[in-house]
């Protein structure tokens, strides 16, 4: 019995021993987290001892600069990530290297503009992404005397809503989550403005266009009558909002997930509003963006195989499907477009991924994935916290980002 049992522990270590193990480093908590571990033990079951993928927080990690084999983050988040600027490797090679197929065709077109290079190519596998939306607090608007059933529309009724919810004694009517995404890219994008515009033969970024300059004067002017509340540039108003602090809130469609889970309150999720007033405004034409899964370059062959494996294995369709239902983040493609709804994502809101998942990707459309991007929207962040501190006006400050965006980088700049 004891050398059964004893061949039996030599058989384990040596499988163990045998087994190539990888590191994905995310940061992901709650529902999210829970599906992405939930696929990485089905994964490792799958590979029979031959292979394994460790998922690290980067909140427990003592040395970032030790770097991981795949990381899934927010081009924004680069730094926190790794305390410095590492190289990648774009998901395509990865695939090639590791001897595993990727069809980037099937991927949605807004999909793949999100993750794309100056050229066009998919940079990492855009595996947790959102659009732009209204979580609103039915409660608070019940209490405030407004429907709950009917969401503002438009920005001059987002106005009236917070007035009223202010008038009934909510003290943070509306807040944000990741300003310069929703609220200066997303609202250009809307209103028929581009980020980067041409002169001569040179792209150049333009965020002090007319309809930006009047969103960000009229959120100052909320601001000052206590309507609107900035927490930070980050996913800080997501918390403000689920603790019930604040009534409505500016965020990607992920954190319905979140709330499915958690239920603090009754909730609902609409489209992010746009400006009735404006000559060219197209409702649907939010951004897409979030969270991809990169790989990280100069890591040994072998590793690079599993690493491949794994995101194979995420690209199945029954995958996909199980990731999307558990998530609420955008399908990659159509095949996992109907788990939105297993997600309680809202009607509204799943037709408004259809609509704009589809649409052909652009020139000119956004500033392509990277450190580029990154360090604008840093740019943006910084010129944008004057605003808040009365110590710019909005055209001002908007000029100064572009001045300086177009002054430290071209790298950002899309074709």
């Amino acid at each position: 019995m004891f050398r059964t049992l004893a061949a039996l522990l030599i058989a384990t270590v040596s499988t163990t021993a045998a087994a190539q193990q990888i590191t994905l480093r995310h940061n992901l908590t709650g529902a999210s987290f829970d599906a992405l571990s939930t696929l990485v033990v089905r994964f490792n079951d799958e590979q029979k001892g031959k292979a394994k993928v460790v998922l690290q927080d980067v909140k427990g990690v003592a040395n970032k600069r030790r770097l991981p084999n795949l990381a899934l983050l927010n081009g924004d988040d680069t730094w926190a990530f790794f305390g410095t600027r590492p190289r990648f490797m774009r998901i395509p090679d990865l695939m090639k290297a590791g001897g595993q197929k990727l069809d980037t065709g099937s991927f949605y077109p807004q999909i793949a503009d999100t993750v794309g290079d100056p050229r066009g190519r998919i940079q990492a596998l855009p595996l947790a992404l959102t659009l732009p939306v209204l979580f609103y607090n039915k409660d608070d608007f019940y209490k405030a005397g407004l429907d709950p059933t009917s969401p503002p529309k438009t920005w001059m009724e987002v106005q009236n809503a917070a007035g009223k919810l202010f008038d009934a004694g909510f003290k943070c009517p509306l807040t944000t989550s990741r300003f310069a995404w929703v609220h200066v890219e997303t609202v250009a994008m809307q209103h028929g403005e581009e980020p980067l515009k041409k002169r001569g033969r040179r792209e150049h970024f333009a965020f002090n266009n007319l309809v930006d300059v009047l969103h960000l004067a009229l959120l100052a002017s909320w601001q000052k009558s206590f309507y609107f509340h900035y927490f930070g540039p980050g996913r800080e108003g997501d918390a403000k909002f689920m603790s019930g602090k604040c009534a409505m809130l500016t965020s990607g469609s992920g954190l319905q997930a979140e709330l499915k889970t958690r239920r603090p309150f009754d909730y609902g999720v609409a489209r992010l509003p746009y400006h009735g007033d404006m000559y060219e405004v197209h409702p649907s034409r939010v951004l897409p963006d979030g969270a991809s899964l990169w790989a990280l370059a100069g890591k040994k062959r072998s590793e690079d195989r599993v690493a491949a494996r794994f995101v194979a294995f995420l690209m199945r369709p029954d995958v996909q499907r199980e990731w999307v239902a558990s998530t609420g983040y955008l399908p990659m493609t159509p095949v996992a477009m109907g788990s939105l709804a297993s997600a309680g994502m809202p009607e509204a809101i799943i037709s408004e991924a259809k609509k704009r998942l589809v649409m052909p990707r652009q020139a000119n459309d956004r500033m392509y994935s990277g450190f580029g991007r990154e360090r604008v929207r840093a740019i943006l962040n910084q010129e944008i916290e004057q605003v808040w501190k009365n110590v710019k006006p909005a055209k001002q400050a908007l000029d100064n980002a572009m001045e300086r965006a177009n002054r430290t980088t071209v790298l950002s700049l899309r074709h």
